[in-house]
C-alpha cells in the first residue's frame, strides 16, 4: 500500500492507496500513527500513487468540487455498505439525521446501527459522515470527539454551496 499527505483548513489528511484505489482516509494525527503503525512494513510513502486522490481532496479544500470520483478499496460489511451508499445521496452542504439515514434504508430503528456504520467510515469525505447529525441538528458522534471538525466541514459546504452556485450561474 502507498500513502501521502496533505494540509487542509481542518489539519493534515493522510491517504493511503492499494491497487484497487482509497483504502483510508485519515484525518486524525493520533489515528494515522496507529494505522501506520499497525501497517508499518505494509506502507510506502509515494506521492504519485496518490496523486489523483489527493488532487481531488485539495479541489474539495479549494472549493471546486462537491462530489468524488475515485475508486475505493471497501472491506466492509453489506449493511455498513449500504448506509455508505445512503450517505454519498447527501447533497453537499446539506445534512441529514441518523434516523433520516435509517428510514432511507429501511431499517427505521437501526439508529444506533448507523452510528457504527458512520464510525466504522474510512473514507471520511469521500463519504461524507460529517453530513449527518443528531436529530434537532446536534453535532454529534464525529470521529469519537471531533464534532469541531464536523462543524468546520459543514460551515465550510454552507458557505462554499452559494459560491459554487454563483460560479454555474
Amino acid at each position: 500500500m502507498w500513502y501521502d499527505y496533505f494540509d487542509s483548513i481542518i489539519g493534515t489528511i493522510y491517504v493511503v492507496m492499494d491497487e484497487k484505489g482509497v483504502v483510508k482516509i485519515e484525518l486524525f494525527q493520533d489515528g494515522w500513527e496507529e494505522y501506520h503503525n499497525l501497517n508499518k512494513g505494509s506502507l510506502e510513502h509515494n506521492k504519485e500513487r496518490c496523486l489523483r486522490a489527493i488532487t481531488q481532496l485539495k479541489e474539495y479544500f479549494n472549493g471546486e468540487r462537491e462530489d468524488f470520483n475515485l475508486p475505493l478499496s471497501v472491506r466492509t460489511t453489506e449493511f455498513r455498505n449500504k448506509v455508505w451508499q445512503e450517505l454519498i445521496n447527501i447533497p453537499y452542504g446539506e445534512t441529514r439525521s441518523y434516523s433520516d439515514i435509517a428510514i432511507a434504508i429501511g431499517n427505521p430503528k437501526g439508529v444506533r446501527a448507523i452510528g457504527g456504520a458512520n464510525r466504522a467510515n474510512e473514507f471520511p469525505i469521500i463519504i461524507p459522515c460529517h453530513r449527518v447529525i443528531g436529530k434537532g441538528g446536534k453535532l454529534v458522534g464525529y470521529a469519537g470527539n471531533h464534532t469541531d471538525i464536523k462543524s468546520k466541514l459543514l460551515e465550510f459546504e454552507k458557505n462554499n454551496k452559494n459560491n459554487l452556485l454563483k460560479k454555474t450561474h
